[in-house]
Protein backbone atom coordinates (compact mmCIF):
# COMPACT_ATOMS: atom_id res chain seq x y z
CA UNK A 1 0.00 0.00 0.00
CA UNK A 2 2.24 2.84 -1.22
CA UNK A 3 1.61 6.25 0.35
CA UNK A 4 3.55 9.12 -1.18
CA UNK A 5 3.77 12.79 -0.24
CA UNK A 6 3.99 15.31 -3.05
CA UNK A 7 4.66 18.99 -2.42
CA UNK A 8 3.28 21.73 -4.62
CA UNK A 9 0.13 22.50 -6.55
CA UNK A 10 1.36 21.08 -9.86
CA UNK A 11 0.89 17.45 -10.78
CA UNK A 12 3.81 15.03 -11.15
CA UNK A 13 2.23 11.56 -10.93
CA UNK A 14 -0.13 9.33 -12.85
CA UNK A 15 -3.67 8.64 -11.68
CA UNK A 16 -3.93 7.17 -8.18
CA UNK A 17 -6.72 5.60 -6.14
CA UNK A 18 -6.88 8.23 -3.40
CA UNK A 19 -5.58 11.78 -3.29
CA UNK A 20 -5.67 13.98 -0.20
CA UNK A 21 -4.98 17.66 -0.90
CA UNK A 22 -3.86 19.75 2.08
CA UNK A 23 -4.05 23.52 2.45
CA UNK A 24 -3.64 24.43 6.11
CA UNK A 25 -3.09 28.20 5.73
CA UNK A 26 -5.83 28.67 4.69
CA UNK A 27 -8.12 27.36 1.95
CA UNK A 28 -9.31 24.08 3.39
CA UNK A 29 -9.43 25.37 6.94
CA UNK A 30 -11.80 27.98 5.51
CA UNK A 31 -13.80 25.23 3.77
CA UNK A 32 -14.00 23.23 7.00
CA UNK A 33 -15.34 26.19 8.96
CA UNK A 34 -17.73 27.07 6.12
CA UNK A 35 -19.36 23.64 6.41
CA UNK A 36 -19.44 23.94 10.20
CA UNK A 37 -21.29 27.23 9.76
CA UNK A 38 -23.87 25.61 7.50
CA UNK A 39 -22.61 25.90 3.91
CA UNK A 40 -24.30 23.48 1.53
CA UNK A 41 -21.46 22.90 -0.94
CA UNK A 42 -18.33 24.58 -2.24
CA UNK A 43 -17.60 24.87 -5.96
CA UNK A 44 -13.95 25.03 -7.00
CA UNK A 45 -12.73 27.28 -9.81
CA UNK A 46 -9.27 28.07 -11.11
CA UNK A 47 -9.69 31.73 -12.03
CA UNK A 48 -11.28 34.87 -10.65
CA UNK A 49 -13.10 35.28 -13.96
CA UNK A 50 -14.74 31.87 -13.62
CA UNK A 51 -15.89 32.77 -10.13
CA UNK A 52 -17.52 35.98 -11.30
CA UNK A 53 -19.20 34.18 -14.19
CA UNK A 54 -20.77 31.70 -11.77
CA UNK A 55 -21.92 34.59 -9.61
CA UNK A 56 -23.45 36.33 -12.61
CA UNK A 57 -25.43 33.19 -13.44
CA UNK A 58 -26.26 32.46 -9.78
CA UNK A 59 -26.51 35.72 -7.81
CA UNK A 60 -27.10 33.89 -4.51
CA UNK A 61 -23.70 32.18 -4.63
CA UNK A 62 -21.01 33.56 -2.35
CA UNK A 63 -17.50 34.06 -3.73
CA UNK A 64 -14.60 33.28 -1.41
CA UNK A 65 -10.86 33.20 -1.87
CA UNK A 66 -7.65 35.05 -2.53
CA UNK A 67 -4.91 35.81 -5.03
CA UNK A 68 -1.45 35.35 -3.55
CA UNK A 69 -3.04 35.53 -0.12
CA UNK A 70 -4.83 38.84 -0.64
CA UNK A 71 -8.63 39.36 -0.72
CA UNK A 72 -10.23 39.72 -4.13
CA UNK A 73 -12.17 42.89 -4.85
CA UNK A 74 -15.81 42.08 -5.50
CA UNK A 75 -15.74 38.75 -3.63
CA UNK A 76 -18.24 38.25 -0.82
CA UNK A 77 -15.76 36.51 1.48
CA UNK A 78 -12.01 36.48 1.92
CA UNK A 79 -9.81 33.51 2.75
CA UNK A 80 -9.92 33.95 6.52
CA UNK A 81 -11.08 31.07 8.73
CA UNK A 82 -11.50 33.55 11.58
CA UNK A 83 -13.90 35.67 9.52
CA UNK A 84 -15.75 32.63 8.16
CA UNK A 85 -16.28 31.34 11.69
CA UNK A 86 -18.25 34.49 12.51
CA UNK A 87 -20.73 33.99 9.63
CA UNK A 88 -24.04 32.19 9.42
CA UNK A 89 -23.74 30.31 6.12
CA UNK A 90 -26.75 28.04 6.53
CA UNK A 91 -27.79 26.72 3.12
CA UNK A 92 -25.30 28.86 1.20
CA UNK A 93 -23.39 27.72 -1.86
CA UNK A 94 -19.82 28.99 -2.00
CA UNK A 95 -17.48 29.38 -4.95
CA UNK A 96 -13.84 29.11 -3.88
CA UNK A 97 -10.73 30.26 -5.73
CA UNK A 98 -7.30 30.06 -4.08
CA UNK A 99 -3.68 30.09 -5.19
CA UNK A 100 -2.55 26.69 -3.94
CA UNK A 101 -5.18 24.41 -2.41
CA UNK A 102 -7.92 24.81 -4.99
CA UNK A 103 -5.53 24.74 -7.93
CA UNK A 104 -3.84 21.61 -6.62
CA UNK A 105 -7.22 19.93 -6.19
CA UNK A 106 -8.25 20.72 -9.75
CA UNK A 107 -5.09 18.96 -10.96
CA UNK A 108 -6.12 15.66 -9.34
CA UNK A 109 -9.76 15.33 -10.39
CA UNK A 110 -9.17 11.93 -12.01
CA UNK A 111 -8.38 10.30 -8.66
CA UNK A 112 -10.89 7.62 -7.72
CA UNK A 113 -11.41 9.34 -4.37
CA UNK A 114 -10.34 12.93 -3.78
CA UNK A 115 -10.37 14.55 -0.34
CA UNK A 116 -9.33 17.99 0.88
CA UNK A 117 -8.38 19.06 4.38
CA UNK A 118 -6.44 21.42 6.58
CA UNK A 119 -4.98 20.42 9.92
CA UNK A 120 -8.34 21.05 11.60
CA UNK A 121 -9.87 17.97 9.95
CA UNK A 122 -6.74 15.97 9.17
CA UNK A 123 -7.17 13.19 11.71
CA UNK A 124 -10.86 12.72 10.87
CA UNK A 125 -10.01 12.52 7.17
CA UNK A 126 -7.24 9.97 7.69
CA UNK A 127 -9.41 7.83 9.96
CA UNK A 128 -12.29 7.92 7.47
CA UNK A 129 -10.01 6.75 4.66
CA UNK A 130 -8.56 3.99 6.85
CA UNK A 131 -12.02 2.72 7.72
CA UNK A 132 -13.62 2.95 4.29
CA UNK A 133 -10.99 2.75 1.57
CA UNK A 134 -7.82 1.04 2.74
CA UNK A 135 -6.76 -2.02 0.74
CA UNK A 136 -3.38 -3.66 0.22
CA UNK A 137 -3.09 -2.68 -3.44
CA UNK A 138 -4.32 0.90 -3.09
CA UNK A 139 -2.16 3.91 -3.93
CA UNK A 140 -2.50 7.05 -1.83
CA UNK A 141 -1.14 10.43 -2.84
CA UNK A 142 -0.93 13.16 -0.18
CA UNK A 143 -0.47 16.62 -1.67
CA UNK A 144 1.01 19.38 0.48
CA UNK A 145 -0.25 22.11 -1.84
CA UNK A 146 2.02 25.00 -0.85
CA UNK A 147 5.19 24.61 -2.95
CA UNK A 148 7.54 25.35 -0.03
CA UNK A 149 5.37 25.56 3.09
CA UNK A 150 6.20 23.34 6.04
CA UNK A 151 2.67 23.90 7.36
CA UNK A 152 1.16 21.70 4.65
CA UNK A 153 4.08 19.28 4.65
CA UNK A 154 3.94 18.70 8.41
CA UNK A 155 0.22 17.99 8.10
CA UNK A 156 0.93 15.57 5.24
CA UNK A 157 3.42 13.65 7.40
CA UNK A 158 0.84 13.58 10.21
CA UNK A 159 -1.81 12.08 7.91
CA UNK A 160 0.65 9.57 6.45
CA UNK A 161 1.60 8.33 9.89
CA UNK A 162 -2.04 7.92 10.91
CA UNK A 163 -2.74 5.91 7.74
CA UNK A 164 0.29 3.76 8.46
CA UNK A 165 -0.66 3.46 12.14
CA UNK A 166 2.55 5.19 13.15
CA UNK A 167 0.91 8.32 14.52
CA UNK A 168 3.22 8.39 17.54
CA UNK A 169 6.14 9.23 15.26
CA UNK A 170 4.93 12.82 14.97
CA UNK A 171 3.02 14.45 17.80
CA UNK A 172 0.14 16.88 17.46
CA UNK A 173 2.32 19.39 19.33
CA UNK A 174 5.09 19.06 16.73
CA UNK A 175 2.67 19.52 13.84
CA UNK A 176 1.17 22.62 15.42
CA UNK A 177 4.60 24.10 16.12
CA UNK A 178 5.72 23.50 12.54
CA UNK A 179 2.58 25.22 11.25
CA UNK A 180 3.03 28.18 13.60
CA UNK A 181 6.71 28.60 12.77
CA UNK A 182 6.46 27.97 9.02
CA UNK A 183 7.45 30.81 6.72
CA UNK A 184 3.87 30.80 5.41
CA UNK A 185 2.66 31.86 8.87
CA UNK A 186 5.18 34.68 9.35
CA UNK A 187 3.19 37.48 7.76
CA UNK A 188 0.16 36.65 9.91
CA UNK A 189 2.19 37.55 13.00
CA UNK A 190 3.63 40.73 11.49
CA UNK A 191 1.74 43.50 13.29
CA UNK A 192 2.66 45.99 10.57
CA UNK A 193 1.04 43.88 7.88
CA UNK A 194 -2.64 44.67 8.33
CA UNK A 195 -3.78 42.44 5.45
CA UNK A 196 -3.14 39.34 7.56
CA UNK A 197 -4.27 38.50 11.09
CA UNK A 198 -2.75 36.11 13.61
CA UNK A 199 -6.21 34.76 14.48
CA UNK A 200 -6.27 32.97 11.14
CA UNK A 201 -3.23 30.86 11.93
CA UNK A 202 -4.51 30.22 15.46
CA UNK A 203 -7.70 28.84 13.92
CA UNK A 204 -5.62 26.77 11.49
CA UNK A 205 -3.92 24.87 14.33
CA UNK A 206 -7.14 23.91 16.11
CA UNK A 207 -7.93 20.21 15.70
CA UNK A 208 -11.73 20.04 15.59
CA UNK A 209 -13.88 17.02 16.34
CA UNK A 210 -16.48 17.32 13.61
CA UNK A 211 -18.63 14.53 12.18
CA UNK A 212 -17.78 14.91 8.50
CA UNK A 213 -14.98 14.89 5.95
CA UNK A 214 -14.66 16.94 2.78
CA UNK A 215 -14.73 14.99 -0.46
CA UNK A 216 -14.58 16.38 -3.98
CA UNK A 217 -17.30 15.46 -6.44
CA UNK A 218 -15.55 15.66 -9.81
CA UNK A 219 -18.43 14.18 -11.78
CA UNK A 220 -20.51 17.33 -11.53
CA UNK A 221 -20.12 19.95 -14.27
CA UNK A 222 -18.15 22.11 -11.84
CA UNK A 223 -16.00 20.26 -9.29
CA UNK A 224 -17.31 20.77 -5.78
CA UNK A 225 -16.48 19.88 -2.22
CA UNK A 226 -19.25 17.99 -0.47
CA UNK A 227 -19.72 17.31 3.20
CA UNK A 228 -19.61 13.53 3.76
CA UNK A 229 -21.02 12.42 7.06
CA UNK A 230 -18.90 10.12 9.18
CA UNK A 231 -20.90 7.28 10.72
Amino acid sequence: MPIQIHQGRNRNREKVNITIVIDVIRAFTVAHYAFIKGANRIYLVETVEQAFQLKNNNPDYLLAGEVNGYPIEGFDLDNSPFHIAQKDLTGNIIVQRTTNGVRATLNWLDSEHLFVTGFSNARKTAEFIKENHMKEDIEINIVASHPTGDDDYACAVYIKHILEENADQISIHEVKQRILTSHVAERFFDEENHEFIKEDVLYCVKELDTDFVMKVNSISEIPMIERVQVC
